[in-house]
């Protein structure tokens, strides 16, 4: 059972953090030249930024992405010295299918 967890905690915090990646709001190249010190801004937040808010269908669509890609790679490790890892990422995409698909089909 705790290998089991292993594996769901490793997809869900890849998957979590692919998720908060998408929210962050892209950086133009004029924000990153900055500005003079006597005009940047002061204060708690003021250089915090609103995230973006995805979809449903957006996140669907991440997660989606994140069970191709353990797939795809599983699917590339044919040596038997990559089995282990290859049947690892099968588990955490099927971890991941499984909020797919919602509770009733476990």
């Amino acid at each position: 059972m705790r290998a089991r967890d292993k594996v769901a905690v490793s997809a869900l915090r890849a998957t979590l953090a692919a998720l908060d990646n998408a929210e962050a709001v892209p950086v133009d190249a004029a924000a990153l030249r900055g500005v003079a010190l006597e005009r940047s801004p002061v204060g708690a937040g003021a250089t915090e930024a609103a995230r973006r808010e995805l979809s449903e269908r957006g996140v669907v669509d991440i997660v989606r992405a994140e069970v191709a890609e353990r797939l795809e790679v599983a699917v590339q490790l044919t040596a038997p010295a990559h089995a282990d890892r290859a049947a690892r990422l099968r588990a955490e995409a099927a971890v991941l299918l499984r909020f797919l698909d919602g509770p009733d089909t476990a």
